[in-house]
């Protein structure tokens, strides 16, 4: 199956070989959104919070440009750089979504471009 990737010119632009989200048949994989600006090119100011709304901010505009909305979205992984900041992300999470929640997997990891705290990428269903 061809890859048909999407992109948002209100998320951030990929800084590597990879596309901001690529669909295979309905399924729609979001790569990892950190907490950058698009205006700027640069990380957002703030803690944990702030940097996990950026992030959800990013990726809604990558499932907006596939015509998808967070209530489709069915798979999260989280990258804390400390899971000391799991319960500020887990606050704005909560409130990204409604149950009943998508499944989520939230690790540790040592590092994240431009020294974030978060990275989030995602999973969307369209509904057929």
């Amino acid at each position: 199956m061809a890859r048909k990737p999407v992109s948002s010119p209100n998320a951030p632009k990929a800084i590597g070989p990879y596309s901001q989200a690529i669909w295979t048949g309905n399924l729609l994989y979001c790569s990892g959104q950190t907490p950058i600006d698009p205006a700027t090119g640069k990380l957002v100011d703030g803690g944990i919070g702030d940097q996990t709304q950026q992030a959800f901010n990013n990726l809604e505009a990558v499932l907006a440009a596939a015509g998808l909305t967070m209530d489709q979205v069915i798979k999260v992984n989280v990258y804390l750089t400390s899971m000391a900041n799991f319960a500020g992300m887990n606050q704005v999470y909560q409130e990204r979504f409604s149950a009943p929640y998508p499944a989520r997997t939230t690790v540790a990891v040592a590092e994240l471009p431009l020294n974030a705290q978060v990275e989030i990428e995602l999973v969307a269903e369209k509904s057929q």
